[in-house]
């Protein structure tokens, strides 16, 4: 009672202070006309109301039941009583309990004379989660295990609490140990115990607080969450819709929050970011995902090479040390030179194996396919050189490449390789010249035992042709043992000046954006806008990281009347849908740019993991499916009333129903 009577008396003084302390600073302000907030500021101080300092630890056992972390026992904690909650990796013996948590493992040696001790472990199973107090000591000489960071020491145990029981697990949580990734995803929340995942997820947590850190801290940005029940957005990748209560009116969910990135840099936001969550119905297309993080940002007046700038920082800033360093500047491309020279606008530069032009060598050529190649629009004959292809590549992986060129491209491929005397070995030799057989040796500098490969038809089909083919035979050279990419390097590259607009696939005459409708033109190209749109390059930048795309954006365009044009004129959209955003424009928006970098993938690179959903936590399936819960599910006829929606079955859909 009297402890109650004292804080209720300490609680009144405060507040009586603290009403006195607020009177005197109204009183201040009005006299001396010094900011409200500063008076409250020095009047709170003056209370000396301060929260009492902790004596718990920091770090990972801070605010814990436990003492210690299941990886951070060492030799120097020889002799510490100690207590570790944690998981059953491993029972041995009938002596020892494996106990593991996300920081590693620990040995636990449960002593045979202790008979309730040896009751309990008789009754564990694997994965049962138990509480071990006890004490640290050295192994014993000669046990000690070097593959484990604690294998110099082990806990006698004094106390061993189950906490609770483990079923029997549909899969065994070893890194070793091999599962379907059906499996995995159904059983998500066992999957991510492993060290692998563990390892993942906190890289991934790691890295997001660092560029927070750089963005906030060293260059001002703000960080700002955008609505995710939007409307529609024009161009794009297909949206998911969100039904409302009236009737025939359907939400957005974001595709990336473009426009409200825009919108806040005219509102003078100036830098904005944010970790925003993105969402694209792609179907099934390979390592994609419905919901995605993107690294978001915008910043007002700044030219293209302050983006990148800003980004390389970034990541510089960000990148794990384990890794090795960043050098700056990131080498960079035109669009066309990438075209040119890898057939892709994200190409791996982690090898060579170049795209060479080898249509001067057949320029008077008889061979008529080639002939008739040389002879159609932008048409032209290309090889790349397979250094020791000729020796490497088997039958089998020879036609695989000219049926990717079939199948996917519709043209034929013609394959040869140099024998050790020189010549070609192709049934394509037969027809070349001497000289049609040197100028093709000379151009591509292949070798004896190199591999060529030629295409000829337009520059749009040859080019991405041997882009792709040059991928393949990097993968079927690395299965024969050639290390051509190393794993453990990252190149990272920019992408510049790609068209504005591109002809719209299946609709002759029509354009679309190859980036955005947002995107500026650059200025040297500003006045083909209005006569000559495909001729226009955009300040749209790409960046690239081994061969994968983990970044894009752009310097957007901000004076109303061009962006109408772009819509109206160009892409044939309807304006009415971006007449917010017009308007914004048309009130004083600043010149702005910024960028979008792909967290996952750009992640999943950095741990080399073989697919983006091995660093998100909880990800869908290749069908866009929540295996463990059974997500997307039925919605009843009564729930969908409100929505005003029914649902047309298909026939079979409807009998199963």
């Amino acid at each position: 009672m009297t402890i109650r009577m004292t804080t209720l008396l300490q609680r009144t003084r405060l507040l009586l202070r603290a009403h006195i302390c607020h009177r005197t600073a109204i009183a201040t302000s009005v006299q001396g006309h010094l900011p409200m907030k500063t008076i409250l500021k020095k009047c709170y101080l003056s209370t000396n109301h301060k929260r009492p300092a902790s004596s718990s630890p920091m770090g990972p056992c801070s605010v814990s039941l436990r003492s210690h972390t299941c990886g951070e026992l060492r030799p120097e904690h020889a002799g510490e009583k100690v207590a570790l909650y944690g998981w059953v990796q491993y029972l041995r013996q009938d002596l020892f309990v494996i106990l593991r948590d996300y920081s590693g493992l620990t040995q636990v040696l449960i002593s045979q004379d202790d008979g309730s001790l040896n009751e309990k472990l008789g009754e564990l199973t694997v994965e049962s989660v138990v509480k071990v107090t006890g004490t640290v000591r050295r192994r014993p000489e000669g046990q000690e295990n070097t593959n484990m960071p604690t294998g110099d020491i082990e806990v006698l145990a004094e106390n061993l609490e189950v906490l609770n029981t483990c079923r029997k697990l549909p899969f065994e949580i070893k890194d070793f140990v091999k599962k379907s990734e059906a499996l995995r995803m159904q059983y998500r929340y066992l999957d991510l115990r492993s060290t692998r995942m563990q390892q993942n997820l906190r890289l991934r947590s790691q890295l997001s607080m660092r560029m927070r850190e750089y963005l906030c801290h060293q260059h001002g940005f703000v960080d700002v969450e955008t609505p995710t029940l939007f409307k529609r957005t024009p161009g794009g990748a297909k949206e998911f819709l969100v039904p409302s209560r009236e009737p025939g009116r359907f939400y957005s969910l974001p595709q990336s929050p473009q426009q409200f990135k825009q919108l806040l840099m005219v509102a003078g936001v100036d830098r904005y970011f944010q970790f925003a969550r993105c969402y694209r119905d792609e179907g099934s297309k390979p390592d994609r995902q419905p919901e995605f993080t993107q690294v978001d940002i915008e910043m007002s007046f700044v030219e293209q090479a302050g983006v990148m700038a800003l980004v390389e920082g970034l990541l510089r800033y960000s990148w794990p040390p384990e890794l090795g360093g960043l050098s700056q500047p990131f080498p960079c491309i035109t669009y066309s030179e990438a075209m040119r020279d890898y057939g892709s606008d994200k190409p791996d530069t982690r090898f060579h194996m170049k795209l060479v032009d080898i249509s001067e060598v057949f320029v008077n050529t008889k061979i008529e396919f080639l002939k008739s190649a040389l002879g159609q629009s932008e048409g032209s004959i290309q090889a790349i050189c397979v250094p020791d292809g000729g020796r490497l590549f088997k039958s089998k992986d020879l036609e695989a490449l000219k049926e990717t060129a079939r199948s996917v491209f519709g043209q034929e491929l013609s394959v040869l390789a140099v024998r050790p005397e020189g010549t070609l070995k192709s049934p394509l030799s037969k027809h070349l010249s001497p000289s049609d057989t040197e100028g093709l040796l000379g151009e591509t500098g292949a070798r004896p035992g190199d591999l060529l490969l030629v295409s000829a038809c337009s520059l749009h089909t040859v080019r991405p042709l041997l882009g792709k083919l040059r991928l393949q035979c990097a993968e079927l050279m690395e299965a024969r043992g050639v290390t051509l990419r190393d794993p453990t390097a990252f190149h990272f590259l920019w992408i510049v000046d790609f068209p504005l607009f591109l002809p719209k696939e299946g609709e002759p005459g029509s354009l679309e954006s190859a980036h955005h409708p947002f995107t500026a033109p650059v200025a040297q190209d500003a006045h083909l806008v209005y006569t000559e749109p495909l001729q226009v390059r955009g300040q749209h930048y790409d960046l690239v990281l081994n061969g994968c795309e983990v970044g894009g954006g752009s310097i957007r365009i901000h004076k109303a009347a061009e962006q109408l044009h772009v819509l109206k004129n160009i892409l044939k959209e309807d304006v009415s849908v971006l007449s917010h955003l017009l308007e914004a424009l048309d009130s004083g928006a600043p010149p702005h740019g910024g960028i979008a970098l792909g967290l996952d993938r750009l992640i999943s690179l950095m741990v080399r993991a073989p697919s983006i959903r091995d660093v998100i936590a909880f990800p869908k399936s290749f069908r866009g499916h929540d295996l463990m819960s059974q997500a997307p599910d039925y919605v009843s006829e009564e729930d969908l009333k409100p929505y005003h929606i029914s649902v047309t079955w298909p026939p079979a859909k409807t009998e199963e129903k």
